[in-house]
């Protein structure tokens, strides 16, 4: 009968015990650790800085720190940057067309539409990606054998301003509109405002048929690297004590100028080509922003922890990307609030 008791005991302690560790958030790094049990095999890596400095990393199936890792639709966002460096250089505003910039589709419904409701997604153009059969599907304009008359011929659907629908097509109208601005090849100005002053060396950004680098996406960078750009959003534009991105731009570019929790369950809203979106942990509310790709790739932006999270992931098309990534900010987060 003691033996009994005892072997009672044990298992009533092993169960308390297992019960605690699943309660306990534990530490960042064991967050981390923990998607090693992920079954899927397409997370790739996590980055996580406070106060611009690695307190943890991990890489999977295959993935390592130099690993340059297509962001999809998260490169959006680094376009919304680099029209804030034309904006900053008084080469661009937002209050003028599109036409204004690329006179090949001045005239068009495209050509009519501001920057201020391109840069929100509100452009009113016949352009939703998720429809197969919209005129401006992002397929279609990747198979497009002439981009430019593409553009001039994806008709308007609603009136610009009035109506949110994502799309790539925006993306890529806006970095036709800062090469054109700029006077120069989008990847070359990039190298110069943005990538040289972060210290980013290594990158790869797909082009079009007419060998424009796409303003929608398409651009590969190192984990490390995209969390760069989350600490310079963090630090308000500046990086080394020497602004990259003007302050006022960057308020403009996390402001929430369209709310779209209706129709996009991880966000609440969207300014300029970034989201934002208030999560709920252990009773606080944390206000995140982030830039979003396909597959659940994500440059989180958390400014009350003073924290960067960069995921990269190849869930391309799969709804448990996004869903993961989420899940790994939150649980970040709570662990974090126990270590404070």
């Amino acid at each position: 009968m003691r033996r009994l008791s005892l072997s009672l005991l044990t298992t009533l302690l092993l169960s308390c015990a297992a019960m605690a560790q699943d309660s306990d958030p534990g530490t960042i790094a064991q967050v981390l650790q923990a998607q090693d049990r992920d079954s899927h095999g397409d997370l790739r890596a996590v980055v996580v800085l406070r106060d611009g400095a690695i307190v943890a990393e991990r890489y999977y199936n295959g993935e390592t720190a130099d690993t340059l890792h297509d962001i999809r639709s998260a490169g959006k966002s680094i376009t919304a940057l680099l029209a804030g460096a034309a904006v900053a250089r008084g080469q661009l505003a937002t209050t003028k067309t599109v036409g204004d910039y690329w006179p090949e589709v001045a005239g068009s419904p495209a050509g009519k539409v501001v920057l201020d409701d391109v840069l929100t997604m509100r452009s009113g153009l016949a352009a939703f990606d998720e429809d197969e059969q919209s005129p401006g599907n992002e397929d279609k304009l990747d198979a497009a054998p002439d981009p430019a008359a593409f553009v001039r011929g994806v008709p308007a659907a609603t009136k610009p301003g009035s109506a949110y629908r994502y799309n790539s097509l925006g993306a890529y109208i806006a970095g036709r509109v800062v090469e054109n601005a700029s006077g120069a090849d989008l990847e070359d100005y990039a190298a110069k405002v943005l990538f040289a002053p972060l210290g980013i060396t290594r990158w790869s950004w797909g082009r079009d048929v007419a060998n424009h680098p796409k303003g929608q996406g398409n651009l590969s960078l190192r984990a490390r690297d995209t969390a760069k750009i989350g600490q310079m959003m963090l630090d308000d534009g500046v990086v080394g004590g020497k602004r990259v991105i003007d302050a006022a731009w960057l308020h403009a570019v996390l402001a929430p100028r369209v709310a779209v929790g209706a129709v996009d369950r991880y966000a609440d809203s969207y300014g300029y080509f970034w989201y934002a979106k208030t999560q709920e942990i252990g009773g606080q509310k944390i206000a995140v922003y982030f830039a979003s790709g396909n597959g659940g790739n994500k440059i989180y932006v958390i400014p009350t922890r003073r924290m960067v999270v960069s995921v990269a992931s190849s869930a391309y098309g799969k709804a448990h990307g996004q869903r993961r990534s989420e899940d790994i900010l939150k649980a970040i987060l709570k662990a974090d609030a126990t270590q404070m």
